[in-house]
């Protein structure tokens, strides 16, 4: 994978939880780099109340990331 992170700066709350997405996103294609398998995958945890959850659990602590590298956009 290329260079895609240069900031956790961003202008908006907003676009800080838009990056947080976008880091959970990341980490999943750089464990599982088979975009196949990712898809294949992907029906298992869509339909999984603890799938979705611990998704939310690590988009939330990626925000609380992005929040700190941007003093809670104050």
């Amino acid at each position: 994978m290329s260079d895609w992170l240069t900031s956790l700066k961003t202008d908006t709350p907003q676009q800080g939880f838009e990056l947080a997405i976008m880091l959970a996103r990341n980490a999943v294609a750089y464990t599982q780099p088979s975009p196949e398998i990712r898809e294949r995958l992907r029906y298992i945890y869509a339909e999984n109340a603890d799938s979705l959850i611990a998704t939310s659990h690590v988009v939330a602590t990626h925000f609380q990331t992005v929040a700190a590298a941007n003093n809670y956009w104050k």
